[in-house]
């Protein structure tokens, strides 16, 4: 009973998915793009530093029988980046933008389901916007369609962002993910008819779904996992000291931004805040001026990420719409308490008042209510950070690995 997944670029919890079919034996092969092994030409380039965006693309060997790869539109991509040939990644249109990687992924996968049906597959996995032709003809072969939607649905997020609109209209032009054509959009709706079982990552996720017109067929909730624990955070006392402010994060509205510079204003004196992230737009004047005003980073590293949060007290992350956020269980894991919203997968991860804290979207009040709750009783910073780092090491990785293998072993590969 094994699955064929297909991925096109690999992210962390696509590779951990495929770790835990690999160790309970559920994978036929993994369809990619790139796929570096140690000894490859390409595995001793992606050593030099301007190449550092293939060394994530670096395989266990132990994949390696199991990986096939196709890299055309994905290596020109990457090039077409690098070169800041804008006119090639243009969403939707540019020969080599995201959209014609996983258009073209996705066909080149359905033109391999003949032969990987006659070596025993039962099912796909496939991610959206990179299942609808693989979906198409495995429907026409009798294969079970496994659907990953690792963001919320589309129509539930022009709903509440569009109310962004309405409320905070200096902050609009941040608001860009707006841009899908609607052919884009109905290529989404058909993936999910297509569907007989859907996993995502958050409540929230599953809850957004509430907007899909059609029916649906079962959807499973099963949470990332949290980064490894490696040390413990050492807290510092904040007598004679300003509360540390943490967010991390693109700098668009959709991150619930004007909330959380309002929650600081007036507190400038007790809190510091440090904002990293790219601007989503470069000109948008509210935004500007309120990182005039704090420490702003516009990059660092998956490792500087990780030690700028040991550097501070407590992580925002005030989001009026996410699949999941990754930044949430790397901040717990490093032994800082998150303030998040109930429109990420804080609810799944995190037990309000005990080890971090769940807010209404879009608001500011309620942000400001916890950074006084924490500036009135200090020792909670230290109490409610062991408690979420505590609970990171409850749920590594490999536990998403092993729950995603437990869930598709269950599955019933002959009710379609």
């Amino acid at each position: 009973m094994k699955v064929l997944v297909s991925h096109p670029t690999l992210n962390a919890n696509s590779k951990n998915l495929v770790t835990g079919l690999l160790k309970n034996n559920l994978i036929y092969k993994l369809f990619t793009a790139i796929a570096i092994f140690q000894g490859q030409l390409l595995y001793k380039l992606a050593s030099n530093p301007k190449l550092k965006d293939l060394k994530r693309r670096s395989l266990s060997q132990s994949w390696q029988p199991y990986t096939r790869s196709k890299s055309f539109y994905e290596f020109g991509r990457l090039l077409a980046s690098k070169l800041k040939l804008e006119f090639l990644l243009t969403h939707e249109k540019g020969f080599f933008c995201i959209d014609k990687v996983y258009e073209n992924h996705d066909k080149w996968v359905s033109r391999n389901l003949s032969k990987a049906k006659k070596e025993g597959i039962k099912g796909v996995y496939a991610y959206e916007d990179g299942a609808l032709t693989t979906f198409a003809k495995a429907k026409q072969m009798g294969l079970y369609c496994i659907y990953d939607l690792p963001i919320g649905y589309w129509k539930s997020a022009r709903s509440l962002m569009q109310k962004e609109f309405e409320i905070n209209p200096d902050w609009s032009s941040t608001l860009t993910g707006f841009s899908d054509s609607s052919d884009k959009l109905d290529k989404k709706d058909q993936e999910l008819a297509l569907a007989d079982v859907i996993f995502v990552a958050s409540s929230f996720t599953k809850k957004t779904l509430e907007d899909y017109s059609g029916n649906l067929p079962e959807i499973k909730v099963i949470p990332y996992g949290f980064p490894e624990v490696k040390q413990k955070k050492e807290y510092q006392s904040l007598v004679n000291r300003k509360l540390k402010v943490l967010f991390i994060g693109g700098l668009s509205q959709r991150k619930g931004l004007s909330y959380l510079f309002e929650s600081v204003e007036g507190m400038q004196d007790k809190i510091e805040l440090t904002i990293v992230g790219n601007k989503a737009v470069p000109n948008c004047k509210v935004l500007n001026l309120a990182l005039e005003q704090h420490k702003w980073i516009p990059s660092l590293s998956h490792n500087e990420v990780l030690a700028c949060m040991q550097e501070h007290d407590v992580f925002v992350f005030p989001s009026l719409f996410e699949g999941f956020g990754l930044v949430i269980t790397e901040a717990m894991s490093q032994g800082v308490p998150v303030i998040t919203t109930e429109r990420t997968a804080g609810p799944d991860l995190i037990k309000n008042g005990e080890d971090g804290w769940i807010v209404p979207a879009g608001s500011s009040k309620a942000i400001k209510e916890v950074f006084n709750e924490i500036l009135a009783k200090p020792a909670i910073v230290e109490q409610f950070g062991i408690a979420a780092q505590n609970k990171a090491k409850t749920r590594p990785w490999s536990v998403y690995g092993q729950e995603m293998a437990d869930a598709i072993s269950l599955l019933d590969f002959t009710n379609k």
